[in-house]
């Protein structure tokens, strides 16, 4: 016969309840009285909507964890992927949404981006945007070791961002951009001996500069953008820089040398000048001076031709009696002198005073 469970439950719960009674009863004789628990209104009718509650709930759950959307920033492009393809078309900077699970979003930075390759000696500090890698070392010409420090300025052009991370993956600055630029520094670096570095730094760094451009923006699709190179420094080994230093301690002091000589030149030259200038001073006067003499000369004889050219017999004959009566005057006041007549009768005549011997007068 079977047994009748209805029975044993009937009285557990009696028992149960005799047991709950009994201990009210001693709380309430305790004065401890605690009324039964009573669930809120909220529980009492959540049965009624409880299927669209739980659909909403699970909605938010849903988009919680799946995040069917991204927000691309300024400086950014996304890239959807469907399925494992790469869709052609980035996504621009602003909001958008996909398919979880079926889709995903590859967000790239398309701001201008820096690599420093720098020796290890002067590596420090971190930027997301910024890669620090070491010196290029390089053989010079003669095989000397040369480092090469240098910037890299460069971005992932937007338009070609998905064709980009697709043939050359999330790594595509190890493989566009730091080959090409140790490449172009070794060729370029390569071709001189060490000690020409320095002078020709302008030079080496044009040649890095351009080959570095031409060569990844000529890649299909031109993926890259070279901003700038910039050449920071060329560390030579410490015996070329004692070299390179003894040469140009040499230099100076050939140019020093130089400079005196070319000073004493100049000093000699000043005083050459001086001198010259001094006799071609002299000289000038001293031809001003025979030149008036012979121009006064010239003038003298000038004028004396031209007195003899005017002395005719006749006015000699005619000054011969001017003279003639001045004689004859001073005789009148002087009875006593004694005249000397010039052959020819030609002036002057000479008289003299016989009263006093003393005194001997000219006429003209």
């Amino acid at each position: 016969m079977p047994i009748d469970n209805d029975y044993f439950k009937n009285r557990q719960k009696q028992q149960s309840g005799g047991a709950n009674n009994s201990s009210n009863n001693q709380n309430n004789q305790n004065g401890n009285y605690q009324p039964p628990f009573e669930p809120p209104e909220l529980f009492k009718n959540f049965g009624k909507g409880s299927g669209v509650l739980y659909v909403v709930i699970l909605l938010v759950v849903v988009l919680f964890m799946a995040k069917p959307y991204v927000i691309i920033n300024s400086g950014e492009v996304g890239i959807k992927v469907t399925t494992g393809k790469y869709e052609k078309d980035p996504l621009q900077p602003g909001f958008h949404l996909y398919i979880p699970i079926i889709q995903k979003v590859i967000t790239v930075d398309t701001k201008v981006r820096l690599i420093n390759y720098k020796t290890s000696e002067a590596m420090s500090g971190f930027d997301s945007g910024i890669r620090i890698n070491p010196a290029i070392n390089i053989l010079d010409a003669r095989g000397l070791p040369v480092a090469i420090e240098l910037t890299v300025q460069y971005r992932l052009l937007p338009h070609g961002a998905p064709t980009t991370i697709a043939t050359w993956g999330l790594s595509w600055e190890d493989k566009i951009v730091n080959p090409v630029v140790r490449d172009i520094v070794r060729n370029v670096v390569g071709k001189y001996n060490a000690e020409q570095l320095p002078t020709k730094r302008n030079e080496i760094a044009t040649q890095i500069e351009n080959g570095i451009r031409d060569q990844i923006e000529a890649l299909q699709g031109k993926p890259v953008s070279i901003e700038s190179v910039q050449l920071r420094e060329i560390v030579l080994p410490q015996k070329i820089k004692d070299q390179i230093e003894r040469v140009q301690i040499a230099n100076q002091e050939a140019q020093r040398v130089k400079y005196e000589v070319q000073r004493a030149k100049q000093e000699a030259e000043k005083k050459a000048a001086l001198a010259k200038g001094e006799a071609d001073k002299n000289r000038i006067e001293a031809q001003g001076r025979a030149d008036a003499v012979t121009i006064e000369a010239k003038a003298q004889a000038q004028a004396n031709k031209i007195i003899a050219d005017s002395l005719t017999p006749k006015l000699l004959k005619m000054q011969q009696i001017e003279v003639q009566g001045k004689f004859n005057e001073a005789l009148k006041v002087n009875r006593d002198a004694k005249i000397f007549l010039t052959p020819g009768g030609s002036t002057p005549n000479i008289w003299v005073d016989t009263k006093d011997r003393a005194k001997v007068s000219s006429a003209h």
